[in-house]
């Protein structure tokens, strides 16, 4: 394993001295106020690792799929809009520093860069985020878009019938700079969320498409077991980022109940509160099959473009790797809930 010393933190140091302060409140805001975004971190400051000794291994090998798609370790990147808050070539060069890390990239339908220039730009594999929008007309060419374009799956965000209330940001009296826009729709469109859309959403879906459907947003087992129902080939466990409900709760909280009520008949994700490659372990021993990660990606684009992009996922690859040697797990199949146990001293949380 390499050494580098340099840690998500500091990046997000040199990245909040580097961004307009304006665009650093917008990226960095919650909802509310914003107990959910802080309890997606320490949230995983109560489970603790049971590492086990004397187990053989030369290099713990991080490589896994997502339905079927192989990825050199279990985190990805999570969708984001309005990177080019950040950089000026926004999420193409995020595209680009994903997959140069051999991981996965999901593209947003908010993003600043259209779907199929992230496409050409990209070095990996690629899905694609779906918002919910009225009309339903500007929703359904995304996905055919999409799908043009060789993404892989449609990743269905369904927590946000509304846009959640960012507090900090109105208090401090940000406006989205008038050069930002959503580079999928054309100028002068700015689509809203419907809160109009059920669960016969994915029937919906599948008369589109036949690529794969993955609901983000879920954190209950009650909502798992209908999207399951429903025919989802992944569930992302996710409040957003602590964008929407402020209160929700935190994502890695959320995940031993859904994975519970899924039973392995779909894929189970994490998102939200991964600021390291031992939380990412976390949640792998909690069940999830991969962990997404926003904001840490964003302080690598900020700082250096797409190769401060793949140093953000190569450090989280080097933090793994060492929560796994260290835990004694030679492969990620072998991560399960015996490494780990809340405070309240409940195994698996």
């Amino acid at each position: 394993m390499a050494t580098s010393y340099i840690q998500i933190d500091q990046y997000e140091e040199v990245a909040r001295k580097t961004v307009d302060p304006a665009a650093w409140c917008y990226v960095e805001s919650g909802s509310g106020q914003e107990q959910t975004l802080r309890g997606n971190q320490v949230a995983f400051e109560h489970i603790w690792l049971r590492p086990r000794m004397l187990v053989p291994m030369q290099a713990p090998d991080l490589n896994t799929t997502v339905l079927g798609t192989p990825i050199s370790m279990p985190i990805a990147a999570a969708p984001v809009g309005f990177q080019k808050l950040l950089h000026p070539e926004g999420e193409a060069t995020s595209a680009k520093g994903v997959g140069d890390a051999r991981t996965l990239y999901v593209a947003s339908s908010s993003a600043t860069t259209s779907l199929e220039d992230i496409a050409v730009a990209a070095s990996g594999p690629l899905w694609f985020q779906l918002y919910l929008f009225e009309p339903r007309s500007l929703s359904e060419e995304l996905v055919r878009r999409a799908e043009q374009a060789s993404y892989q799956a449609i990743v269905v965000t369904v927590d946000t019938p509304f846009y959640g209330r960012k507090e900090r940001f109105w208090r401090q009296g940000y406006s989205m700079p008038g050069h930002i826009r959503k580079a999928n729709f054309e100028p002068g469109v700015d689509p809203m969320v419907s809160s109009t859309f059920d669960w016969g959403l994915f029937d919906w879906l599948r008369s589109l498409t036949d690529l794969p459907l993955v609901v983000k947003g879920i954190l209950t087992a009650e909502d798992a077991r209908r999207a399951v129902d429903c025919g989802v080939a992944g569930i992302v466990v996710s409040n957003h980022g602590g964008r929407q409900l402020d209160g929700a709760l935190p994502s890695v909280m959320a995940l031993p109940e859904v994975v519970e009520a899924v039973a392995g008949r779909a894929e189970v994700y994490l998102d939200g509160g991964i600021r390291s490659g031992t939380d990412a372990f976390k949640a792998l021993a909690l069940g999830a099959r991969a962990v997404f990660v926003g904001r840490p990606m964003l302080w690598g684009l900020a700082v250096d473009g797409a190769q401060g992009v793949t140093q953000v996922f190569d450090i989280l690859r080097e933090e793994l790797e060492y929560a796994m040697v260290l835990s004694g797990c030679p492969t990620v199949e072998h991560i399960d809930t015996s490494f780990v146990e809340s405070a309240t001293g409940i195994r698996g949380y």
